[in-house]
């Protein structure tokens, strides 16, 4: 019996934080997607590889995105991930879109106001 109820706390406990921090609105891209799509993009725009992939993860990203709350939890992820790299090119970062061809309603930055993304 304890072999079960261990199990089902680590799931229960999930799913509150889970709910806790999932954007509110009808988003169906949450961080990992994003993490997901932009992960070939790590090397890149931390100045230890190529663009490579990138690109298609970007433009995979944008296709997904085609909501109003799925293009804020991007937003709001894609300012997350950045404050969470130290050794994030802001710049790389902010040129991605426009380098593989993608125009997006707003600027990578820690300081954008994803709330008035569209």
């Amino acid at each position: 019996m304890a072999g079960i109820i261990k199990p089902m706390c680590i799931v229960l406990i999930a799913a509150i934080l889970a709910v806790a921090v999932a954007p509110r609105g009808e988003a169906a891209i949450g961080c990992g997607t994003v993490v997901s799509y932009l992960n070939p993009c790590l090397p890149y725009v931390t100045n230890k590889g190529p663009l490579g992939s990138c690109c298609s993860g970007v433009k995979g990203l944008y296709g997904a995105a085609q909501t109003t709350p799925d293009r804020q939890t991007v937003c709001s992820c894609l300012k997350s991930l950045a404050g969470s790299y130290k050794d994030v090119d802001l710049s790389k970062a902010a040129g991605l879109p426009g380098q593989c061809g993608v125009n997006i309603p707003y600027k990578i930055s820690p300081s954008t106001d994803c709330s008035k993304v569209n």
